[in-house]
């Protein structure tokens, strides 16, 4: 046997713990469902290793889950007889958290949203929920397969530092034993736990084991749960409230989904599907290595989860459960990615999604308001992702418009290309990183006057979904921060402009000459009408918001200038007809700039220009 060792939590472990024990009162008696939902997982494993190697239950085939009570001890033992862990794994598993978001999600965490968030859900870190109820928690494992020397005991009572230390374990798997505080009684009768399991853990497939009341000293356990597969059951005979716990159990959230789809088909293929839209994106919605929440069974047996095979990327927020008979029990993950069956169920599911996503957006605007908020941004991804399905995700799209009052009302491609101008050739689009910013922008001045509604678009992905879109309902997407507007000018309106141009021919020469170094060229604008300039880039170059997102990613962006176009009505402008004015040429520039949200290089020459000119 090795010598005990002793370790310190990893800082956010700690943190983590901190924040529970103190935050978390509202829902302690969720622990209960973490370390059941855990042992469940575990017996899942065991159940896929074993397919190949039988050797590893070690004549044990009967699987299963057991909470026992001490109440003269005050402890509460979960058990079970699954995978188990080695030395390594626990200290892997348990001693740190491998998320690369947890330590920014904490900071940006106050104890108020703690108090009744998905903080365990958000982490899948349910272990540490223990500490909630105990003062002492002592981990017992052994890997299946494995020597029974080789076992591990872990304790910790939560404070910053645990134990290990290799011990002689008799089982496989793993017993949880938790040291309940006096405070937290409430959990050391039977009736209270039995009634924690039937609210959140009823429907887990493994049968969870409880000592049955008897009147002799004959230790006979009983099932507690139903231990059936859920989503097996006929929807006919299924309540929302019944959807909604499994929903909880499933995917460790305290609300329910926003809504769900069961189905299942029989005939050439045979499998059920239950997926859920959640009403909340995770935190770690963007990280890269976020996977998909939906579980893969073969036969009620577990394989897989989070597998990209099984839905496509853009709708990785989607939870649920796949079950088919038509995958052998011994598929891998590579195998699963050239799988017909499974590319069939994908496209299936697909489906299914993106049409009861259009049906809500119909029938319930008010929850499809909500599920945009959340998940939105993700679905755009799609309509580069998934050419096949792109019409249907584009009716799905929502926009901010200049018709719109803010960020948070919008309107569909459908509804936009409805009020469109009869001569309208595009789809005109600003991107900016505030709604207040795009809706603001003197860029939008020509659009106002001739009645043209302009999408706002402010999410960082709206530069590539727009860039990647291609045609619409035989409608381009057009920015019009970017080339001429010359398809809404009348002929009027272009001879109109050609003359105004000859006539500042000389103001013109003389202010490309001053900003040299900071434009491409400078031009008679007729798209501004109240404001005294803008930049615009050519047809073919980055927009300047684009470079804004691109630097702020750290990426290199090409040299370029914008073209800066100045407003012949204005009286600003009209002033450089009498003599052109260094400063005002240079102020015109950084108003632009500033105009749509960027940064001018030298604040403190802008304000000695401003006062110059004032004074004047």
């Amino acid at each position: 046997m090795s010598q005990k060792q002793t370790h310190a939590f990893q800082t956010e472990v700690a943190q983590l713990l901190d924040l529970m024990i103190h935050s978390l009162y509202s829902n302690k008696e969720i622990f209960l469902r973490e370390l059941v939902s855990n042992a469940s997982d575990a017996i899942d494993k065991l159940r896929f290793e074993s397919i190949s190697d039988d050797s590893l239950v070690e004549g044990k085939e009967e699987l299963n889950i057991h909470i026992d009570v001490n109440k003269d001890a005050g402890t509460i033992t979960i058990s079970d007889n699954g995978i188990g862990m080695t030395q390594d794994e626990v200290m892997d598993n348990i001693g740190t958290i491998a998320n690369s978001g947890t330590k920014k999600y904490l900071e940006n965490l106050d104890k108020a949203q703690a108090q009744d968030s998905n903080l365990i859900g958000q982490f899948g870190v349910g272990f540490y929920s223990s500490f909630i109820v105990a003062n002492t928690v002592t981990l017992i494992s052994r890997k299946a397969g494995d020597d029974k020397a080789n076992g591990t005991k872990w304790i910790s009572k939560g404070k910053g530092e645990y134990s290990i230390e290799a011990i002689k374990v008799e089982n496989f798997g793993t017993s949880i034993i938790l040291d309940i505080k006096k405070a937290e009684s409430e959990f050391l009768d039977d009736f209270r736990l039995k009634g924690i399991v039937s609210k959140y853990s009823d429907h887990i497939t493994v049968p969870i084991m409880m000592v049955k009341p008897s009147e002799d000293d004959v230790i006979e356990y009983e099932t507690i749960n139903k231990a059936t597969a859920f989503w097996a059951q006929d929807k006919r005979d299924l309540k929302q409230e019944d959807y909604d716990e499994f929903y909880k159990s499933l995917t460790y959230d305290f609300e329910g989904p926003l809504t769900q789809i069961h189905n299942k088909l029989e005939g050439k293929l045979d499998y059920t599907s239950l997926l859920f839209i959640p009403r909340k994106a995770p935190f770690d919605m963007w990280e890269p290595k976020r996977k998909t929440g939906v579980k893969l069974y073969a036969k009620r047996v577990f394989i897989m989860e989070g597998n990209e095979a099984l839905l496509p990327q853009y709708l990785r927020f989607i939870k649920g459960v796949i079950d088919t008979a038509d995958l052998t029990l011994n598929v891998s993950r590579e195998i699963l990615q050239g799988s017909k069956v499974v590319d069939t169920i994908r496209k299936a599911s697909v489906k299914r999604i993106l049409g009861e996503l259009d049906k809500m957006s119909k029938n319930k605007p008010e929850d499809y308001a909500l599920f945009w908020k959340e998940f939105g941004m993700v679905m755009k991804e799609g309509i580069v992702e998934d050419f096949d399905n792109k019409e249907k995700i584009a009716a799905l799209l929502r926009f901010a418009t200049t018709e719109t009052t803010n960020a948070d009302q919008t309107v569909s491609l459908a509804d936009y290309i409805s009020r469109k101008k009869e001569e309208q050739k595009a789809i005109y689009y600003i991107t900016a990183d505030t709604f207040a910013a795009a809706k603001g922008s003197p860029h939008l001045e020509i659009f106002k006057k001739k009645g043209i509604e302009v999408l706002l678009l402010t999410d960082r992905v709206d530069e590539w979904l727009v860039g990647n879109f291609g045609e619409h309902e035989g409608l381009e997407f057009k920015s019009i921060t970017k080339g001429d507007l010359e398809d809404l000018d009348s002929d009027e309106d272009k001879a109109e402009k050609e003359k105004i141009t000859k006539d500042f021919d000389k103001v013109i020469e003389k202010a490309e000459s001053i900003l040299s170094t900071k434009v491409k060229a400078v031009k008679v604008s007729s798209r501004l009408s109240e404001s005294p300039s803008c930049l615009v880039a050519d047809e073919n170059e980055l927009g300047s918001n684009m470079e804004r997102i691109m630097k702020s990613l750290g990426q290199d962006v090409p040299e370029t200038k914008p073209i800066l176009e100045i407003n012949p009505d204005h009286p600003l402008v009209k002033k450089l007809k009498d003599s052109v004015d260094e400063d005002l040429v240079e102020v015109l520039f950084d108003q632009a700039v500033l105009s749509e949200g960027g940064q001018i290089s030298e604040p403190a020459e802008f304000v000695k220009r401003i006062n110059k000119l004032m004074m004047s």
